[in-house]
């Protein structure tokens, strides 16, 4: 069983439909046991990241999610849950994240459209991690987010994209995953991303 964490910042149930049009069991809950006894957990998130903090500290997700972590199960962020992932972040100040990836989450700044929203390409970095198998340098994504990962150690990117800077928009140190993207609203690479990461966890069910 995959877990999907509600602290109530998230899109939650499409992730959970999402990894149900690939076959996989994925159960939303607020609950730290049940994290704890997952095969995988998903961390999801919209919003902002010292809110989001603050609720998963309030909920006792915190040593839930280290647990996981530490016991070598597989652990995606996806959007604010990928920037939750690394040190800390400048959004509305300075928040300390989970600090899983050693780095920080920057504000865009400049002259063009902040939210960056919409569908951009990726530039696979690591064709080798199981994340991104079966996707192709120029596969598209669905993007909402005015924040971006500032990973201290370039390795983790595993495919980046292009918004005025390089945007890491998946990152993976050991069994700790982001996806900065939607992979839900992705289309048929999206769902296949999730279906890579339940491979991961073994819980795959359905035929590619």
């Amino acid at each position: 069983m995959i877990a999907v964490i509600d602290y109530g910042m998230g899109n939650l149930h499409s992730v959970a439909k999402g990894f149900a049009k690939v076959g996989v069991e994925a159960r939303v809950t607020s609950d730290p046991r049940a994290v704890v006894e997952a095969d995988g957990v998903v961390l999801p998130g919209v919003g902002a990241f010292g809110d989001a903090m603050f609720n998963l500290r309030h909920l006792g997700m915190l040593d839930a999610i280290r647990r996981v972590v530490k016991e070598g199960r597989p652990l995606l962020g996806i959007c604010l849950g990928m920037q939750l992932l690394f040190s800390e972040s400048e959004e509305h100040g300075r928040h300390v994240g989970l600090h899983l990836i050693p780095g920080k989450v920057r504000r865009f700044q400049g002259d063009f459209k902040i939210p960056h929203m919409g569908w951009n390409d990726l530039t696979i970095r690591r064709p080798d991690h199981p994340l991104v198998d079966g996707v192709k340098n120029g596969d598209f994504v669905y993007f909402v987010h005015s924040y971006y990962a500032e990973p201290q150690d370039p390795g983790v990117v595993v495919a980046d994209t292009d918004y005025h800077v390089q945007v890491p928009a998946i990152v993976a140190k050991d069994q700790v995953m982001g996806m900065q993207f939607h992979p839900e609203k992705s289309s048929d690479i999206g769902l296949r991303m999730l279906r890579n990461f339940a491979d991961l966890c073994g819980e795959r069910v359905g035929q590619a």
